[in-house]
């Protein structure tokens, strides 16, 4: 009696490309967080840039920066910009903030939230100096932190 031959995988090749198919995913899966948790900084940070450009426009309408935030306040969420980041309607994973306005300089700054947590703070001032909190220990006296880039030195 002769035996049909029939093509197909064995269980062994099967099982091989089922762990190839594992390494891969295990080594692409972090690069894909890291990818997404910097683009969603990259979002952040054209916020910051547009509400910084809000911010000149308000002072341009009132001679001073005080005033555009929520309430006509000095300080919190921005009244003439929106307060959350990304600005299209996708998830939002970082918070707007007026931190200082007087008549002459401001301080604008990005609260990470959601899926972004611990990913640092974004901060731009009025005199276009930029920092992110890259130790995420509320303070931007680092010189690494004194800029957007990956690395600041």
């Amino acid at each position: 009696m002769k035996m049909k031959n029939h093509g197909g995988f064995s269980l062994i090749e099967l099982l091989i490309v089922i762990g190839i198919v594992g390494i891969i995913a295990g080594l692409a899966w972090p690069a894909y967080q890291s990818h997404i948790l910097t683009s969603n900084r990259a979002d952040a940070q054209g916020a910051l840039m547009g509400l910084a450009q809000a911010m000149e426009q308000h002072f341009t309408q009132n001679g001073s920066y005080t005033g555009a935030a929520d309430g006509g306040a000095d300080i919190g969420a921005p009244a003439i910009f929106p307060t959350e980041a990304p600005l299209d309607n996708s998830n939002k994973t970082y918070d707007l903030t007026i931190q200082a306005a007087n008549d002459s300089s401001y301080t604008i700054r990005a609260t990470p939230k959601n899926s972004q947590v611990g990913n640092g703070e974004l901060e731009l001032r009025s005199n276009g100096l930029r920092a992110w909190d890259r130790g995420n220990d509320g303070a931007f006296d680092d010189p690494d932190d004194l800029c957007w880039n990956s690395s600041c030195i």
